[in-house]
């Protein structure tokens, strides 16, 4: 039996609009340290009528030479942890387990308004505390026991709500461990490589990847990712925190909308 996925029609138009959708997300995620699926997802949904499960499927797929890319930007500035990054890796693969298993025992409506406030107040936060470009992440026992909590809690939010890793990594990064901007990015973008590539072989298993366009928009996001980490190096840390609060205003934004909308089918 042909899955949706392979019966799509891919003619230009498919084609412009994943190159297009690609260019976007790939700039984003090599300026921000995020893997671009806040980009992806509603793209695909809006524009080629992909269902919310073979987007999401489809963006995690996209993420991974993504991101790859975006850590060979960060790494030649030498602005990833790598250790570090390894252990929010571990951290939120468990973590995702966590989430999918809590996710029809829990108000997912009220989880997303939870992470509404919790958007508010790291987006406050950046016009408060500007990280020192100097700023690194030296490992100690108490540092190793954050990060594996903040792996966990990333992973367990990703699967509860579908948010990606970066958007809270990146400001817990600077804000509470104190790292400079740069090396939240390139360690968050690190961070996202195991996990994408473990929920994209699971995906392709249960036929919920459109594999071409994946491919297609992981290529044409390879080619800013790099674009947007030189420009993250060039921003000013205030000015970067700035656009950074933007971008996570439009994803809280996003998630009031589907808490709203989740209210009203509940």
């Amino acid at each position: 039996m042909m899955t949706d996925a392979e019966t799509r029609p891919r003619g230009a138009r498919y084609i412009i609009t994943c190159v297009s959708i690609g260019l976007g997300a790939g700039l984003l995620s090599g300026l921000f340290g995020v893997g671009g699926g806040t980009v992806i997802v509603p793209l695909l949904v809006l524009v080629l009528g992909f269902g919310q499960r073979l987007a999401a499927g489809t963006s995690l797929g996209a993420i991974v030479p993504t991101a790859a890319v975006g850590v060979i930007s960060y790494g030649l500035n030498d602005s990833v942890a790598w250790i570090p990054a390894l252990i929010l890796a571990a951290g939120a693969v468990i973590g995702a387990q966590i989430g999918t298993w809590l996710l029809p025992k829990v108000p997912v409506t009220a989880l997303r308004w939870g992470f509404v406030g919790f958007l508010v107040v790291v987006i406050v936060s950046l016009f408060l505390v500007v990280p020192s470009r100097d700023a690194e992440l030296p490992l100690s026992v108490l540092t190793v026991i954050g990060l594996v909590v903040l792996g966990l809690i990333t992973g367990t939010l990703a699967g509860l709500l579908g948010v990606g890793g970066g958007v809270v990594v990146v400001p817990v990064l600077m804000l509470l461990f104190g790292t400079s901007d740069l090396i939240a990015k390139g360690t968050s973008l690190l961070m996202m490589i195991p996990a994408a590539l473990s929920g994209t072989i699971g995906n392709i298993r249960r036929h919920n990847v459109d594999l071409v366009a994946a491919g297609i928009v992981g290529l044409a996001a390879c080619t800013t990712t790099a674009l947007g980490a030189w420009l993250a190096t060039l921003l000013r840390p205030e000015v970067a925190n700035i656009l950074f609060a933007g971008f996570l205003l439009v994803i809280a934004v996003q998630m009031a909308l589907k808490a709203i909308r989740g209210r009203k089918q509940a």
